[in-house]
């Protein structure tokens, strides 16, 4: 496979046309069909410009090798999900986990995990953390109802109090939710937006999340699935950067899981899981 015919299926699968790619390349959209029919090869600095805009690395673009390989959705069927957590839910008598898989669902109505292949709906996310709890041996009613609306006072109009939960998970959702950070924290001049404003508050945000150890559960099995799904929707850098967090500010928190003795295989699981997944990405990136 040619580096023409590597940039052609790159930009395709970004959705984009011949120009959208010169214009953010800010060059000539005949230099990007001269690339692409490989009449040309793109200078150094276009290429390492093409890996980073189109999600891709230089190894990729530059090794002729034919990779016979489909990307596809990951596996998510949050309906089957859905129907075995409630399952379970229904055997164990989990009252708020049941209260909260309706509303869950109802909140996240609409939205979509990004993905290079195809919008992934975003209950896929919380139902996989459930199941994921689940699979470990975790069968608590606060952890699954915590895990399932641990975005929804994040990602929709939604308060803590507003939960059909008891005061220990609105306290968990609210110590994973930034924006509840961002009342008692205005924005200070100079903070251009929220990507600004939620970086100055991260050690905070950490810090309190490390204080709960419900809190600390859910944000390393959030973090353990998002990792798990970055390739798809992350951009190169950005998985970079997520790795750096995820080493300093995410795996510090399975030392408060820990101290829950119920969770402890739970916590070793995690700990592999993550550690696994960011040394392949560390060796990959």
């Amino acid at each position: 496979m040619t580096i023409g015919s590597k940039i052609a299926a790159a930009r395709r699968r970004m959705g984009w046309t011949q120009e959208k790619l010169a214009d953010k390349l800010e060059v000539t959209f005949q230099a990007v069909s001269s690339w692409e029919r490989d009449e040309t090869l793109p200078e150094t600095k276009n290429l390492i410009g093409l890996a980073r805009i189109l999600n891709t690395s230089l190894d990729a673009l530059i090794d002729e090798k034919q990779r016979d390989w489909e990307l596809r959705v990951p596996g998510f069927d949050p309906d089957r999900q859905y129907t075995f957590v409630k399952t379970r839910a229904q055997s164990l008598g989990l009252n708020q986990t049941l209260a909260a898989l309706p509303l869950m669902k109802a909140k996240h109505e609409g939205q979509f995990r990004k993905s290079m292949v195809a919008p992934v709906p975003y209950r896929a996310h919380p139902l996989t953390m459930a199941c994921h709890a689940l699979a470990m041996g975790i069968e608590e009613d606060d952890v699954l109802a915590a895990l399932l609306l641990h975005d929804v006072v994040e990602d929709t109009p939604t308060k803590p109090e507003e939960l059909p939960v008891n005061d220990r998970v609105r306290q968990a959702v609210r110590l994973v939710s930034y924006n509840t950070y961002y009342s008692a924290d205005k924005r200070r001049p100079g903070e251009a937006d929220e990507k600004e404003l939620k970086k100055r508050i991260k050690p905070e945000y950490y810090a309190n999340i490390g204080k709960d150890p419900l809190a600390a559960l859910v944000k390393c099995i959030d973090r353990c699935n998002n990792l798990s799904c970055m390739a798809d929707g992350f951009t190169r850098e950005k998985q970079a950067v997520y790795v750096t967090e995820t080493e300093r500010w995410v795996l510090p928190l399975l030392d408060v899981v820990m101290t829950v003795p119920e969770w402890s295989n739970a916590c070793w699981l995690l700990r592999y899981q993550i550690t696994s997944l960011l040394e392949t990405f560390k060796r990959v990136l």
